[in-house]
């Protein structure tokens, strides 16, 4: 981790004076309707400026972010700009540490009380933003719903071997499940389990049976237990979240914080010179020196659970001949891209997770660069005069370049490249139902195991919006993940994910780029920010000085 002096101080006070609140989010990277009113929501006089009125204040952190959120419930999206605010307005169970251990979080104390139970102790001191009491009910109310196949959580494959969620007694739930899961305490760690009132799922259910879609009561009316919540929603713009008067824990050092939307890189970087923002993410590596010498801010640098990949769509042709995909894995130069859009901030991507996670084996072999065999692939595909096809992005500066190199490199080998840029929200929509050729997207495995860096993408069951854009089915492969999720003993499920491995590697559904740094920027004036690992801004110990 590269740290400025000041940030490098204010990240191990925060460290060793607090519990950060680290509800886990996951990948897709970089990413409407109104807040709940706030009878609901909770409106507070301790709102403070708002962003409209200009920039921030010492009341007011401004991030500044490269793409909106997509909702506001913790179980009906799965991207990272929503889980950034998600996680500020509803709290899990256990959290994990920088370190990715477990923490306790609304749950002080967890036992596994056989192979497939557990057993957790709740606090007894914490309130909903509405009012209701937090208990072992609202915990069983939040994870039947994202377990309920007519909500369709993008986010139920989390807890999927769960079979019952059972209430002992006020503050005692106990989790059954179908086999034993050792991960099981990290996906109760991911934002995903963030805790919903009861109220507000009840009502939730009811707007379903008057035709409403899932879920859209939650958006309007995000309540949860965390240290802030929602004061405006400006879909496609900017989130306001106000701080909790009441939460249970350490009071947030600000009253207010936004999160606005500024699409170009080089206007986020003026907003933070200007003062306009406290924070911006990302920032773009050929920014990075001008943040650098700036007087009034300067770099955060933090190492990722993150892999940035492209996709192909594996149901289309030519891409359901695996020798296209091999081929066109081995036609693109990852260092290239590693140095010209990242400055060498990354690390090259072998197989789908780093040696960081949970279950990477070093025994496995990527594809080798090397334009010549996928000439012969390809002409072994009956594709010896190529092909045209589309590669989508959104409007991110670095997934533009990628698309730019790969379209030059792979033109190289006679496959012609359409690039087409599409807004966020619609780029998840039409990725999820199989619309694309070929993608640039990212994965973070949040839990820091393999199963979640895995499962979501490649399992035949998560085609779609829970991870698998790549619309692969393998039975080998589901095979291999189902035994490894079960497993055990841990060396067994090193040895199980390393096969799974070599057989994604050999089938090649997504070609595998790096794992990207998070490169942020951060004014002089902001003490106490830092990023988790999984992505997550920790706001909890933020203060600006004036």
């Amino acid at each position: 981790m590269k740290l400025s002096l000041n940030i490098f101080r204010t990240f191990f006070l925060a460290v060793l004076f607090s519990l950060v609140l680290t509800a886990c989010a996951s990948e897709p990277e970089q990413g409407g309707g109104d807040s709940g009113s706030s009878e609901d929501t909770g409106s507070s006089e301790e709102g403070g400026q708002s962003a409209d009125a200009g920039g921030s204040t010492s009341q007011n952190l401004v991030i500044g972010t490269s793409a909106a959120i997509t909702g506001l419930s913790p179980q009906g999206s799965n991207d990272q700009p929503s889980s950034n605010v998600q996680t500020n307005i509803f709290e899990t169970l256990v959290t994990q540490n920088e370190n990715m251990e477990i923490q306790p979080n609304l749950a002080t104390e967890w036992e596994q009380t056989s192979d497939t139970t557990w057993e957790f102790t709740l606090r007894e001191d914490v309130t909903f933003t509405d009012g209701t009491e937090f208990n072992a009910e609202a915990v069983k109310a939040t994870f039947d719903r994202i377990r309920d196949e007519e909500i369709g959580s993008p986010r139920a494959f989390l807890y999927e071997m769960v079979t019952e969620v059972n209430v002992i007694d006020d503050h005692t739930v106990e989790f059954v499940t179908e086999y034993p899961f050792s991960p099981l305490p990290a996906h109760l760690a991911h934002n995903g389990g963030g805790i919903i009132s009861p109220k507000v799922i009840e009502k939730d259910y009811e707007m379903m049976e008057q035709g409403e879609s899932p879920g859209s009561y939650i958006d309007s009316h995000p309540v949860g237990t965390g240290m802030f919540k929602v004061e405006n929603w400006d879909a496609g713009n900017q989130v306001v979240l106000t701080r909790n008067k009441d939460y249970w824990g350490e009071k947030p050092g600000v009253k207010q914080v936004t999160f606005r939307v500024t699409t170009e890189d080089l206007t986020r970087v003026a907003e933070l010179e200007t003062g306009k923002a406290d924070i911006i993410h990302p920032v773009s590596p050929s920014d990075t020196s001008r943040v650098e010498n700036m007087e009034n801010a300067g770099m955060y640098t933090q190492n990722s659970l993150s892999m940035s990949y492209i996709g192909f769509n594996t149901q289309k042709e030519p891409f359901n001949n695996k020798k296209v995909r091999r081929a066109l894995s081995m036609a693109v130069n990852k260092e290239e891209i590693m140095q010209g859009v990242y400055g060498g901030a990354a690390t090259k991507a072998i197989a789908p997770i780093g040696e960081n996670v949970f279950g990477f084996s070093d025994q496995v072999e990527g594809l080798p660069y090397d334009p010549e065999q996928a000439k012969q692939l390809l002409a072994e595909a009956g594709y010896e005069d190529g092909f045209s096809t589309t590669i989508w992005t959104n409007d991110n500066r670095q997934r533009r370049d990628i698309a730019a190199i790969v379209q030059q490199q792979l033109s190289q080998i006679g496959v012609d490249v359409k690039i087409e840029v599409l807004e966020w929200g619609t780029y998840l929509d039409s990725t999820s139902n199989g619309e694309h050729d070929m993608f640039i997207l990212g994965w973070s495995t949040v839990t820091g195991d393999a199963d979640y860096g895995m499962y979501p993408l490649f399992h035949s069951k998560n085609v779609g919006a829970p991870g698998n854009r790549s619309f692969y089915k393998n039975e080998e492969v589901d095979k291999l993940l189902d035994q490894a999720r079960r497993e055990g003993n841990r060396e067994e499920r090193k040895a199980l994910y390393e096969d799974a491995m070599n057989v994604l590697v050999e089938d090649s559904p997504m070609i595998y780029m790096l794992h990207k740094d998070y490169l942020v920027g951060v004014s002089d004036k902001v003490e106490g920010f830092w990023v988790h690992p999984n992505g997550l801004y920790q706001l909890q110990n933020v203060s600006i000085s004036e």
